[in-house]
């Protein structure tokens, strides 16, 4: 089935959903639905117009908004990246994540670890220069977030002076006490506001008001559960272990959590979750689970992290809400990679404060494993409080239920060709090049606003040229004229011409929007700017090995290999090039001579310095470099400290240029 197929009910309930996850935005600070729920909500209304546009009208989400907009605070940079932690849901995969990690760490015994209470609230980075509160920043996209310094000042517990004339950047929790979060909502209640669903989207919501005094009264609180210096083995400060900067950070005058344990062994991390799980409505505050971290700061360095999160910490998720459905019929949906993507779709029923219909299935050998049937009774949970998710059936139900067999798709809904198992993959694929719903997906990226951004080209639009054969490819885009327009359903002169011009002015887009465009698998927006900005060009990127991909920090070897295989693939190069051919020409922006001297040079990090190792980390990049942590063949300078470690030994090996801070402050002039 399509992306543009369904019933009128179907895009009611869709609109009323969005429209729903919209108003939460505005009231609370906080969508109902997570950012990709949304994404994909808003595109499902958008498909069903598409197809079917007498259904728009004024009050659509789809027309009407694009995005909630609240944006009364500036953004601020971090000083390291808030990447957002890994989430486990069972012991089981707990003890997954830890043999991942004795995969990168061969030879070694299993590691100690530290247990925090993951509390249900908002995560945050607070700046202290010389000493004083400078910055309170929240955690946005992971590199940029909200300036909420004003806000942040009216918590009573953290400390706007610190007993030494430090500069650093701790992260934590904002949260409300439960008994502060039902005096807020009866406050709401008695205004006739509609109170906050639950603590954590009354302190985004409370955090996020203009008027400070209101928040003062509200008495938010706050744990802070480290420092914010990206992965190095130890902090500018000197500690070796993550205990030992929680102790520091809490002597210093910061809220720590007295519930923080030390686990030398998994199993004791074990008997932590378990224990908490079972005496949580205990405590004053409401956790969702509990995170788990590498202790030794040394190991947080060798084992790295991704794009998204590090590899040295998760979150294990206590047990979720359950509901129970009937499982009423399968949808297939078709994505922009031709994955073939089975879609439950249930009777509705209340879990977790909203109505669930449809969950995904992921893929049949899901349906396989769980011993799925249609009609079928079965219990839903919410995946991260967001996602429903089928985790099984209901067996005792089965007796006098009409069952009926799930089978795999014998086609695709969308084009009908026969679908096909990938090697090495689970999933279902189409494998035709021009299925209509691969095509239109991969358009709808391609010209998306975080991709090239070409903003007259609009679903409907696509759907058009799609449907009179005028493109098939992105390629086509750029082959499009003003008489293939003018002829289209509501195309007039004006609105043709606004489409080609916004085209034409594509064609020069920044290389890392054009590579997110491109749609390649495991490339999001953060891989395509650490690719841009480590390769530079087209011609470079298609040179590169498996290993060159690899090198980039933050980039892992199964994202390595497939961004390879594009580079390697026939067709995507067959159509790349005749993009470029066509004046697309992706560039990355070269610093201006003289104002960044480190324009195209690594740099590497290492011991203690007189100043926090995220202040020289920014002062590099402003200067052009790319800095890692760990020392290779393509580092060209080691910036020491003081008891700089093995970086500096594997730099005498390499050959890399090691400087001080004042050598490295006289290379910056």
């Amino acid at each position: 089935m399509s992306a543009g197929s369904g019933t009128h009910h179907d895009w009611e309930q869709a609109r009323r959903a969005l429209r729903r996850a919209w108003q939460d935005y505005l009231g609370e600070g906080e969508s109902s639905l997570g950012a990709e729920a949304y994404a994909a909500l808003l595109e499902r209304v958008r498909a069903l117009e598409a197809a079917h546009p007498s259904w728009r009208d004024w009050d659509s989400p789809g027309t009407r908004v694009e995005a909630p907009d609240l944006e009364p605070f500036p953004f601020l940079r971090h000083g390291a990246p808030m990447r957002s932690l890994a989430k486990l849901y069972t012991v089981a995969e707990l003890r997954e994540w830890e043999q991942s990690l004795l995969r990168l760490l061969p030879g070694s015994a299993p590691p100690a670890y530290v247990c925090e209470l993951k509390v249900d609230g908002l995560a945050i980075s607070v700046r202290y220069e010389r000493g004083k509160l400078a910055a309170a920043v929240t955690r946005g996209d992971g590199v940029t977030g909200e300036d909420v310094t004003r806000n942040i000042k009216t918590i009573r517990t953290l400390p706007h002076t610190l007993p030494k004339p430090l500069d650093l950047e701790i992260t934590g929790e904002v949260y409300y006490t439960l008994k502060a979060f039902e005096a807020v909502n009866a406050e709401r209640e008695a205004q006739e506001e509609p109170p906050f669903k639950n603590p954590r989207n009354a302190a985004a919501g409370t955090l996020r008001m203009l008027d400070t005094r209101q928040v003062r009264q509200r008495r938010l609180d706050l744990w802070v559960y480290g420092l914010a210096m990206g992965e190095e083995p130890r902090t500018p400060f000197g500690h070796e272990s993550h205990t030992e900067t929680l102790a520091w950070l809490e002597r210093l005058g910061f809220p720590v959590s007295p519930d923080i344990a030390l686990c030398p062994a998994l199993d004791d991390v074990v008997g932590y979750y378990e224990s908490w799980q079972g005496k949580r409505a205990k405590l004053p505050y409401q956790i969702d689970g509990v995170v788990v971290k590498v202790d030794r700061l040394a190991l947080h360095e060798k084992l790295g992290a991704t794009a998204k999160s590090p590899r040295w910490a998760a979150a294990l998720k206590f047990e979720a809400e359950e509901a129970k459905t009937v499982l009423r019929g399968v949808e297939v949906g078709v994505g922009r990679t031709g994955v073939l993507t089975p879609i439950a779709l249930l009777n509705p029923v209340e879990l977790a404060g909203t109505t669930v219909s449809r969950a995904t299935l992921h893929n049949y050998d899901q349906i396989e494993r769980l011993g799925l049937k249609l009609g079928d009774t079965v219990t839903l949970i919410k995946g991260g409080e967001i996602i429903p998710k089928i985790l099984g059936v209901v067996l005792e139900a089965r007796k006098g239920a009409k069952l009926a067999p799930i089978a795999p798709p014998g086609r695709c809904p969308s084009c009908g060709s026969p679908p096909k198992h990938l090697e090495g993959e689970v999933e279902y694929h189409c494998v035709n090049p021009k299925c209509p719903a691969q095509q239109a997906e991969r358009l709808r990226h391609f010209v998306s606003r975080r991709a090239m951004d070409i903003e007259s080209l609009g679903p409907v639009l696509i759907e058009q040229l799609l449907a009179k054969g005028l493109v098939e490819t992105y390629v086509d885009l750029y082959r499009l004229r003003l008489e293939d327009l003018l002829g289209l359903e509501r195309m007039g002169r004006k609105s043709s011409e606004n489409v080609v011009n916004a085209i034409a002015a594509s064609k020069h887009s920044p290389l890392p929007r054009f590579l997110f465009g491109l749609g390649i698998r495991q490339v999001g927006e953060r891989t395509a700017q650490l690719l841009a900005r480590h390769f530079r060009s087209i011609a470079a990127l298609k040179e590169a090995s498996v290993e060159e991909f690899a090198d980039v920090n933050e980039i892992g070897d199964i994202t390595a290999q497939s961004i390879h295989a594009f580079f390697h693939d026939r067709q995507h190069m067959a159509l790349l090039d005749r993009c470029l051919q066509l004046g697309v020409t992706p560039g990355y922006e070269e610093p201006r001579p003289g104002a960044q001297p480190l324009a195209g040079k690594t740099v590497v990090i290492t011991g203690t310095l007189s100043e926090p190792r995220a202040v020289w980390k920014e002062r590099l990049e402003r200067a052009g470099a790319t800095v890692t942590g760990s020392v290779s063949r393509r580092t060209d300078f080691l910036l020491a400290g003081e008891s700089p470690g093995s970086k500096l030994d594997a730099a005498q090996e390499h050959g890399v240029e090691v400087l001080d801070e004042p050598g490295m402050a006289a290379l910056l002039k």
